[in-house]
């Protein structure tokens, strides 16, 4: 999900999804993957040894580089070493070696922008060095990435960038690895970035294989962003459009939970766009401001909180009191919709369910403010699948937010769009059916199943819903269209239902998904 949560059980931490089982999370580059070196494997080891990356005198053994470029260079390493999350590794990092403002805002910069631009560096770096980039090491072929988005990226001087990043090259990989960043990134200064743009469109083999390397995304990427569009745009304008928003840092967006906080509990943002409980965040941390300490207002992309006031918001008949997150993890939509009915029915009671025990403490730490408004609140652990036949028609609203590649959050999730290849949607597939289906079970009749994605992939979004819906008798597709023109401050546009599909070059937020259905 877009506010960088892990919503549940089948994606990495700071994923946002989950049930929690086989979400494909973790795969690395690779075999059939589509996607950069990530530098793994032979290249680690062939590694020389320490003992021979010194011979050098020691004046320039000694030489390195600035702590920022050292730390980032150290998340990048981490990232894919282990799979971790820029956003969960960089922090720390920085607050142990006493690095900040300034200096820190650089690190983060060139650690985010250099993974978000991955593919586009390896294509200039391939064609300055004369040489596929799976034959450099690991080490050295980061070095050389961090480099180049100091040249072409960020308004570091050429003789700068290149001489800092020699010098990290030196303290990392050894003389010899120093001497050939230092050639490559100087050829790679010899051109502005819209030359080489030209020249790496040049070589491609085709259109997609052009927009994959000038955007930055692997070319299976782009082939189901193009058909996503489809659905909705007029062609590769806006799919180009799309991959350029993918690659721009997102605004920090907040939610004012409601009943808990006012906007002016938060001195420097300005209203969101869409939902009426989003913020802006103009600059700076938002822990600084005691609401979001506090969990009475929280980090959340207003893509996110719209899906979830939307849910909240189809009428239905009957009692409307008890509701459930089948995919809660970690818990910002759990903790807006758990407020949202605390004004309804302040005796109601709201089921946050995950399956990770780590990711259900965090719903736990999301859901603490609000528990002073609905006293009801069960945070548990299981899978999510099998609610539908242990509580059958017990639920009058059911929010199933499912694991899935996380195509729609790729601003927020730089190295995301690595990390997962076309294998992993067959998976996934399976178990959004089956989420799906285990809410629909759970939802009694007459009441309402919102279904969402943070992936605009047909194949995890209407082709999952329509699927479901061929096999379940008395449901019935909603338009989330009009449901979503309800709780928008202002009408969003270019969207044609029955389901919503929000877009980061249409509409600003993450391309959320929303299905709602009624049961």
């Amino acid at each position: 999900m877009s506010e960088g949560e892990n919503q549940g059980g089948g994606r990495d931490p700071g994923g946002d999804r989950g049930s929690g089982h086989g979400s494909g999370g973790g795969q690395r580059g690779g075999r059939g993957s589509g996607r950069p070196a990530q530098g793994r494997g032979s290249r680690d080891r062939g590694r020389r040894p320490d003992s021979q990356r010194t011979s050098s005198r020691p004046s320039e053994r000694n030489r390195g580089t600035d702590p920022a470029r050292r730390a980032a260079y150290d998340v990048l390493r981490s990232v894919a070493a282990t799979d971790a999350y820029a956003n969960l590794v960089l922090p720390p990092v920085l607050t142990e070696r006493q690095i900040r403002g300034r200096d820190a805002a650089f690190a983060t910069e060139l650690t985010y922008g250099t993974l978000r631009m991955q593919g586009r560096y390896d294509a200039i770096i391939a064609h300055a060095s004369r040489r596929d980039v799976t034959s450099l090491d690991a080490e050295v072929l980061d070095v050389l990435r961090l480099g180049a988005h100091q040249v072409l990226g960020m308004r570091v001087p050429g003789h700068a960038a290149v001489s800092e990043t020699v010098g990290l090259a030196r303290s990392t990989c050894g003389t010899g690895p120093s001497q050939l960043v230092n050639a490559v990134l100087r050829r790679i200064t010899e051109r502005p970035l819209a030359e080489w743009l030209d020249l790496i469109g040049a070589d491609a083999k085709d259109e997609t294989a052009r927009l994959a390397a000038v955007h930055s995304h692997p070319a299976w990427v782009v082939r189901a962003m193009r058909s996503a569009l489809a659905q909705t745009g007029p062609g590769d304008g806006d799919l180009e459009a799309l991959l350029e928003a993918d690659n721009a840092s997102p605004a920090v967006n907040l939610v004012v939970r409601p009943g808990l906080a006012d906007p002016e509990d938060v001195s420097d943002a300005d209203p969101g766009r869409w939902a009426p409980t989003a913020l802006v965040l103009r600059g700076g941390d938002p822990g600084a401001f005691e609401a979001v300490r506090s969990g009475r207002i929280g980090v959340q992309d207003e893509g996110s909180q719209l899906v979830a006031l939307a849910a909240a918001a189809v009428p239905i008949e009957g009692p409307d009191r008890t509701w459930l997150d089948l995919c809660a993890g970690p818990g910002g939509k759990a903790a807006l919709s758990a407020a949202l009915l605390a004004q309804r029915a302040p005796d109601g009671l709201f089921v946050a369910n995950e399956v990770a025990e780590h990711r259900a403490r965090l719903v736990e730490q999301s859901m603490s403010a609000v528990r002073g408004l609905l006293p009801g609140i069960e945070v548990r652990t299981g899978d999510g699948r099998e609610i539908g036949g242990t509580e059958p028609g017990r639920y009058d609203r059911v929010l199933v937010d499912v694991p899935c590649t996380g195509l729609g959050a790729l601003r927020r999730r730089p190295e995301s769009r690595w990390r997962r290849s076309p294998s992993d949607l067959s998976a996934l597939g399976q178990l959004q059916r089956e989420l799906l289906t285990s809410a629909l079970a759970a939802t009694r009749p007459g009441g309402v199943v919102a279904y969402v994605t943070c992936s605009p992939h047909l194949a995890e979004t209407r082709l999952v819903v329509e699927d479901v819906l061929k096999r379940t008798d008395g449901a019935t597709l909603l338009d989330a269209v009009e449901v979503l023109a309800g709780v928008s401050a202002e009408p969003l546009g270019d969207l044609d239902g029955p389901y919503v599909q929000l877009w980061p070059h249409r509409h600003g937020t993450d391309a959320m998904f929303l299905a709602l259905i009624r049961t």
